[in-house]
């Protein structure tokens, strides 16, 4: 049967950029965005001071210019619960939580209602919510006026009564008479205990502050960890109080451990791997799209980016993809979890190897040049010994001052996976017509897999089809993708797909027609071909064309 093959190849290279799971970027403009969208009032007010609070504690941190028209409604809503005797001390609370950034006026009056209430609630409390909510109001009317006087006259039995709650694996029970604890209740304990020692008119027994630190310790001892480095708390269903899940749950042990540390001298001996394994967890949901979630996760990096344990940094890449063609640099930025900016610090590149690879590293430690115009620190040529594929980039960075060490933290070394792409060249293409016994050349012609093809060549059943080419790297190396496949389409729509195979530098296939009429379905006539080549790194490279023969 005779065949005509005429017709052109294209080259494409498509790469899709997608950062891998386990890269952690700082908070960003998609926060900012998410936040006004999650955060809208229904006819001017959320449907609670807790909602409020939360609202305006999100735009605070977020640095998102409070509208005029939400903080006069709240202000509303705060001078009708701090003036009402039927208010709570939780709803006391969280109207002094929404008025914290709020700052409305509140009366001197007023004020003194407030603390004889609050004390009162102290009094009576029975449960961790109930010193939660009165002590928690207490150090916020301290906070938000100079004129009162608001201490505990009894702090160290009102602390005992709370440490009452503590069990002793670090967690904590909601009341005695609830046999059940969690992890969420200790992040409430932990903030409770901290307003009770600033609302201490004296010293708190330092034994006191030392068992604490040992419930902290052994609440982190059962912190739980991902793959990634993440590093969260998580609590069994608790009977009479609502799951939490992880988000919250790891939320409020950090909201207390935050407050702990601010008002004890005393060092937690948490290590800096901890609060960055904590900052991956935060940053690893992304964002959030419960309103709830969201100030959750906002809320926790606040405290991390204040907190006096360690300040995690985080590296972020504009681009974890980098093309030998164009000339890419690879620009790294460092900042603290909430984006701003650190202390002067060098970053070094200390290796790097080929994905599932465990030989020697492809370079040699270096410096990237720190730009101060764009904030990022750059390497503007890659090495020689880098060509297209995957690779494990492996990064360290060194603070300039040694105090600062104490401050902060980044981790000894990070890990991040970055993908290198560039143009393959596609060299010695060529289509052959083999005798089917010698295997000689009967015909031969030479193709532009790039570029335009106008070939005619004729063959029968008894003789063979050899198609070869090579792959070659920006750096003249030989490129080896995952896959090669090349398909046979019939006029008639039957379709046909074969694997072609390597040795070394070249890949080659040849169909044996005799062997595959059979495959063929005894199909003569015109057919198309089409090249396509597929690799990890590049995500689609492919090769296409028609050939008719």
């Amino acid at each position: 049967m005779a065949r005509r093959l005429a017709g052109f190849l294209v080259l494409l290279l498509v790469v899709s950029i997608c950062e891998a799971a386990f890269l952690f970027q700082p908070i960003s403009d998609s926060h900012r965005s998410a936040a006004l969208e999650l955060f809208t009032p229904d006819h001017g007010s959320f449907k609670s001071l807790e909602e409020t609070y939360e609202a305006l504690r999100t735009f605070q941190i977020l640095g998102i210019e409070k509208k005029p028209d939400l903080t006069a409604t709240a202000c509303r809503s705060i001078s009708e619960t701090v003036g009402s005797s039927s208010s709570t001390a939780k709803d006391l609370f969280y109207a002094l939580k929404a008025n914290s950034i709020a700052e409305c006026k509140i009366d001197k009056k007023a004020s003194k209602g407030i603390i004889s209430r609050l004390n009162a609630a102290v009094s009576g409390a029975s449960s961790l919510l109930d010193f939660y909510y009165s002590v928690g109001g207490l150090v916020l009317i301290k906070d938000q006026s100079s004129e009162a006087d608001v201490h505990l006259a009894d702090a160290e039995g009102v602390f005992r009564s709370v440490k009452a709650f503590s069990q002793s694996d670090g967690r904590w029970r909601y009341s005695s008479s609830n046999p059940e604890s969690s992890a969420f209740a200790a992040g409430i304990a932990l903030e409770t205990l901290a307003g009770i020692v600033s609302l201490a008119s004296s010293e708190i027994d330092q034994s006191l502050i030392s068992t604490l630190k040992n419930d902290i310790i052994k609440l982190f001892d059962s912190i739980e960890k991902y793959d990634d480095g993440a590093l969260y708390f998580d609590d069994k269903l608790v009977d009479g109080h609502e799951y939490q899940g992880p988000l919250s749950t790891t939320s409020s042990v950090l909201r207390g451990l935050t407050a702990f540390a601010a008002v004890t001298a005393e060092n937690l001996n948490l290590p800096g791997d901890t609060m960055l394994g904590l900052a991956k967890f935060f940053l690893g949901i992304c964002v959030p799209g419960d309103a709830k979630d969201f100030f959750n996760q906002i809320d926790s990096l606040a405290c991390l980016e204040s907190n006096r344990v360690s300040i995690p940094l985080i590296l972020s890449f504009p681009s974890t993809v980098l093309s030998l063609t164009r000339k890419d640099s690879l620009k790294v930025g460092v900042s603290t979890v909430l984006g701003s900016e650190v202390p002067s610090l060098t970053v070094k590149l200390v290796g790097a190897f080929s994905s599932g690879s465990k030989d020697a590293s492809l370079v040699e430690s270096q410096e990237l040049n720190f730009d101060k115009a764009s904030g990022l620190h750059i390497l503007n040529d890659l090495p020689k010994s880098i060509d297209v594929g995957s690779y494990t980039f492996v990064f360290e960075v060194v603070l300039h001052e040694p105090e600062h060490e104490e401050v902060y933290f980044m981790g000894s070394q990070t890990k991040v996976p970055i993908s290198v792409t560039g143009l393959i060249k596609v060299e010695n293409s060529e289509i052959a017509v083999l005798d089917s016994d010698l295997g000689s050349i009967e015909s031969q012609k030479k193709l532009d897999l790039a570029g335009k093809n106008a070939i005619s060549l004729s063959a029968n059943h008894l003789q063979k089809l050899r198609l070869s080419f090579q792959l070659t790297t920006p750096h003249g190396r030989s490129f080896k993708p995952h896959q090669a496949f090349l398909k046979l389409r019939h006029e008639s729509k039957v379709e046909h797909i074969f694997v072609v195979g390597n040795s070394g530098k070249q890949f080659e296939i040849v169909l044996n027609f005799l062997g595959l009429v059979e495959k063929f379905f005894y199909l003569s006539g015109k057919y198309d071909m089409e090249l396509t080549i597929g690799d990890a790194a590049m995500v689609k490279l492919f090769v296409s064309g028609y050939r008719t023969y």
